[in-house]
């Protein structure tokens, strides 16, 4: 099918195969489309139909709620059903040269574990090698399950053949309920990336500040394995604030620790606990890593007074955290929007 899609600056045309969402079809092609989670949560893909045939193949996604006006529909959830004329309130551009081009793909589940009570990691052997970015996230479809969900990649390597992920458990949620039931490893998933603009290169030039909540801090550990790659820290300074609610909900942290030994007084890791003060084994288990009492955007406002010049921030977690960490950052800080970059979906 033939998309012509009509933007604030000009018109693109590309083609659809059958069966695909026309957000994904115009990504494959270069076509840089609107999107922040790309899975139908977040509302930032709506387009409005101008002419022509579309399928909903998610009439349940939660992103529906921003559809306002007569014809409005998600091109992450849509599929064309003839050639169709479509129109954004945005402006939009090729993708840069050079830029990871998203395309789909399918893989298997490999080596799931357990790494709390609420939050579970896998990888995902590929069935052919894929390109991405340090901080980017892959969106995935289980068996069974209607939709896709986004999910950031924990490792990075160019022509990686494995993806990692580290997931929490979203009660009621149907890709949750799927990764959580057990006996996902050998399960085949289709997989469409990479996607995300909260990226990281070893030409920035700028000290790091990374803040996650929960499972966010998945693509920050990608972000810190490349710039570990590249002897970034050799150079500049990297603050990570990984927030959680109790010390109970703490991973990874043997990972952070690792990170820290190999940059001393270069790279500082603070976890913040907000529904509980510090115990004192957390020290005690991680003395390479400091540990603090609040919410994860108050925590780091705290500890980087005095510290925010020459800095790009990279934020990852649920939308209030995020949004959380963006005013901090924008009204205290006084970072430029341009030096915060952050995927917000959940």
């Amino acid at each position: 099918m033939r998309v012509q899609l009509n933007a604030r600056n000009r018109a693109y045309q590309f083609e659809a195969d059958p069966g695909a969402r026309i957000l994904y079809a115009g990504l494959a092609q270069g076509v840089h489309l609107p999107y922040e989670c790309g899975s139908g949560t977040c509302g930032t893909c709506k387009a409005r139909l101008v002419s022509g045939e579309i399928d909903d193949l998610w009439p349940a996604a939660a992103g529906r709620k921003y559809l306002k006006q007569p014809g409005e529909f998600l091109m992450c959830q849509c599929v064309a059903k003839s050639d169709c004329a479509v129109e954004v309130a945005n402006f939009v551009y090729h993708m840069d040269p050079g830029a990871c081009t998203p395309a789909f793909g399918r893989g298997t589940v490999q080596g799931p574990k357990m790494l709390t009570h609420d939050v579970i990691s896998f990888s995902v052997e590929l069935d052919r090698p894929l390109d991405f970015d340090a901080g980017q996230f892959v969106v995935m479809q289980m068996p069974g399950v209607p939709g896709f969900r986004g999910y950031s990649m924990v490792n990075f390597e160019r022509a990686a053949r494995r993806l990692d992920f580290v997931v929490k458990k979203k009660p009621g949620g149907g890709a949750s309920e799927w990764l959580f039931k057990g006996g996902i490893g050998g399960q085949q998933v289709e997989l469409f990336g990479p996607l995300g603009a909260a990226t990281f290169f070893p030409n920035l030039g700028r000290n790091i500040l990374c803040i996650a909540g929960g499972s966010g801090i998945a693509g920050m550990l990608a972000i810190l394995s490349r710039a570990g790659q590249e002897h970034y820290f050799d150079q500049y300074s990297g603050y990570v604030f990984f927030g959680v609610r109790t010390y109970r909900d703490t991973f990874c942290l043997d990972e952070l620790a690792q990170l820290v030994r190999e940059f001393p007084g270069k790279l500082q890791v603070t976890v913040a606990l907000s529904d509980e003060d510090v115990p004192d084994r957390a020290a005690q288990t991680h003395p390479a890593l400091k540990f603090d009492t609040g919410l994860v955007h108050e925590v780091a406002g705290r500890h980087m007074q005095g510290k925010y010049q020459n800095v790009r921030a990279y934020l990852a977690g649920p939308p209030p955290a995020v949004d959380g960490a963006i005013r901090m950052l924008l009204l205290q800080a006084r970072l430029t929007a341009d030096n915060i970059r952050y995927d917000k979906f959940s």
